[in-house]
């Protein structure tokens, strides 16, 4: 087996979570002292993490969690730290903690730490970078989260989370996006790309408009760039030169004319003995609406 170099730039997780966890000894409510080694704690005991950066949960796998730990039991044990009431509060973990729950498990295998907030939070993005369970604007939250809260800097981001500056901003301003346009970032309709590529516009309007077109159109990443510049410089869509026009027969002519006057755009007809492809160029959104709707009644 082969094992890659790691990444100067990923060191932060290379470290793993536990060289961000003190090891402390417990209050003496706890059921036994943190030594490292898990304890069974009853489930009912924990409550949710409230620096939890998740806000969708996929239900069918969490099921799945729970078939599984129903079988075979958790694999990897939670991370807790104990409270002033004697309740434990979730570091890390919450979906293996929630299937335990759905799978009727009275209790759960979990390490005992005590960390401060600022650690807590951190120790939750990171692990919830590290399996990418984050959708964007659930990262872009967090992030803004830690340097609102905290304090941090885009840099010292960076380096906690081990992503690059530049990423760690990217994602921040995702959140100038409108709130219909972050919704569909979140449930998978627009990917990072697209979102990003949407924030060259300044109104939120334009940026609605332009994500309904991206979707119904479903136009890949670079697809988005060339509309939404075509939409910022429409000068320059025109003041492209046309391509010197190909003989064509007379025959594939008068189609092609034909076409066109019926639709009302330029129609290019390629035929190449018998085989070829039929081209509708249209240059405002209006035209492409109107050609939609003479197809469906036809």
């Amino acid at each position: 087996m082969t094992i890659a170099a790691p990444d100067p730039k990923r060191r932060a997780l290379g470290k793993g979570l536990d060289s961000l966890l003190p090891r402390v000894q417990a209050p003496a409510s706890a059921p036994d002292k943190e030594n490292g080694k898990p304890l069974e704690i009853s489930v009912d005991q924990i409550d949710r993490n409230p620096f939890q950066t998740r806000s969708t949960v996929n239900e069918d796998q969490l099921a799945e969690l729970a078939a599984s730990i129903t079988a075979n039991g958790v694999v990897q044990p939670i991370l807790v730290r104990p409270q002033a009431n004697g309740r434990f509060q979730l570091i890390a973990g919450e979906r293996r903690w929630r299937a335990s729950k759905l799978a009727g498990k009275a209790t759960i295998p979990a390490i005992l730490r005590q960390v401060s907030d600022e650690q807590a939070m951190e120790i939750t993005i990171v692990e919830n970078l590290q399996r990418a369970d984050l959708n964007p604007m659930e990262q872009a939250r967090a992030f803004e989260r830690l340097g609102r809260e905290f304090h941090m800097t885009q840099e010292q981001m960076a380096v906690r989370t081990g992503k690059d500056r530049a990423s760690v901003a990217n994602f921040i301003r995702l959140l100038r996006l409108p709130a219909s346009v972050q919704t569909q970032v979140e449930v998978g309709d627009l990917s990072f790309g697209h979102a990003r590529t949407l924030l060259a516009f300044e109104h939120a309007e334009e940026m609605e408009k332009a994500a309904q077109r991206i979707i119904a159109l479903s136009l890949s990443v670079r697809q988005t760039e060339s509309y939404v510049q075509n939409l910022l410089h429409p000068e320059r869509v025109a003041k492209k030169e046309p391509k010197p026009e190909v003989s064509i027969d007379p025959n594939v002519r008068e189609v092609q004319d034909t076409l066109q006057r019926a639709l009302g755009l330029k129609v290019s007809i390629e035929d190449h003995n018998g085989r070829g492809k039929v081209i509708i160029e249209y240059s405002r959104l209006e035209d492409f609406d109107t050609l939609l709707e003479q197809l469906s009644t036809r």
